[in-house]
């Protein structure tokens, strides 16, 4: 038994509720393609919380498109797929991974058509990792998934053009991960942020950086975008990189009171006044976001490895529960 497996049996044990998928796959759940500006799409899976990500489709006048992203599970996949092609004459030619968690990609697969590209280290993340998210939530019917990790790799950033629609992807260092990247697209002033932002829902950042977050959100903000498609949640404007800002702000803020008092996450967390972030999903998430603080604190480089099994049986304790996941 692997050291999750632990983890998820002793919640069991203990009598902890442990939040199943549906089964329906997202194909009633108000899953929908919002026109977000001429041409360009974003796919938005509510609620938003753990596994219910965005996609992105950009569609030029030639007919010629490019995806943003997958889902989670097959069915969800092959739902985008429907969506996809209700809109886009032929299937997308490329296929860009923001970073390597599997609601992202895990549905590179029903795209057979498309180029996959994504961060170099994005590739070598998504093959470490393989298929483990699949065993943090087993009720989930995540279906027959066959792992397609990019093909094309790049380093800092690529210009990708999708008929006379310029993309850029950029590489701006360790934030929600080690390979995160976001795709820019100038002339019509959006911002496909992956999961940089959230809106609605908390950030994430143990894989990254609390401090590389918040320089990666100022990049950003640099940019001037009028839309932003988050990694979760409704789509929304610049505002969203502001309550990103102000939440990781909080977190090092935590960090910083908690150690000088010689406490550790959890006891951080359950001392913790969340105010307003505690409407939004999955504010469990403080766990493992204080010890990337605290690490980074104690001068660990940003995107440094941790014990995600470990951090993730922490959130547990904390949460009460294996945190809910309706992908």
């Amino acid at each position: 038994m692997s050291q999750i497996d632990d983890v998820l049996e002793e919640a069991r044990m203990g009598g902890v509720g442990i939040g199943g998928g549906r089964s329906d796959g997202g194909r009633s759940d108000g899953s929908r393609l919002e026109e977000v500006a001429e041409g360009v799409f974003a796919y938005v899976q509510p609620d938003g919380g753990w596994c219910l990500n965005n996609a992105g489709l950009i569609v030029a006048p030639d007919g010629t498109s490019a995806l943003v992203d997958t889902a989670a599970t097959e069915a969800r996949a092959r739902a985008l797929r429907t969506a996809v092609l209700s809109v886009a004459p032929q299937a997308p030619r490329t296929l860009v991974n923001t970073h390597f968690h599997g609601d992202h990609a895990f549905g590179n697969f029903v795209f057979p058509e498309a180029l996959v590209v994504g961060h170099e280290r994005t590739r070598t993340e998504m093959l470490g990792a393989g298929l483990h998210l699949t065993g943090l939530w087993p009720d989930v019917c995540w279906g027959d998934i066959e792992l397609v990790p990019p093909a094309l790799t790049f380093a800092d950033r690529l210009t990708l053009h999708v008929g006379d629609v310029t993309a850029e992807l950029l590489h701006l260092g360790p934030a929600h991960t080690s390979n995160d990247t976001v795709v820019w697209l100038p002339e019509r002033r959006v911002l496909f942020a992956g999961d940089l932002v959230m809106n609605g829902a908390t950030p994430f950042v143990p894989m990254g950086s609390v401090s590389g977050s918040l320089d990666a959100l100022d990049t950003l903000r640099k940019l001037g975008p009028v839309t932003v498609v988050p990694g979760h949640g409704p789509v929304g404007g610049p505002g969203l990189l502001d309550d990103a800002e102000e939440y990781l702000r909080y977190v090092r803020d935590l960090a910083r009171e908690g150690t000088a008092a010689g406490l550790g996450p959890v006891e951080i967390a359950r001392g913790a006044d969340l105010g307003a972030y505690g409407r939004w999903l999955d504010s469990e998430r403080l766990v493992p976001n204080l010890h990337r603080a605290i690490l980074e604190e104690r001068g660990a480089a940003p995107g440094s490895p941790v014990d995600m099994t470990a951090l993730f049986g922490e959130m547990i304790e904390f949460h009460g529960g294996v945190p809910a996941c309706h992908a």
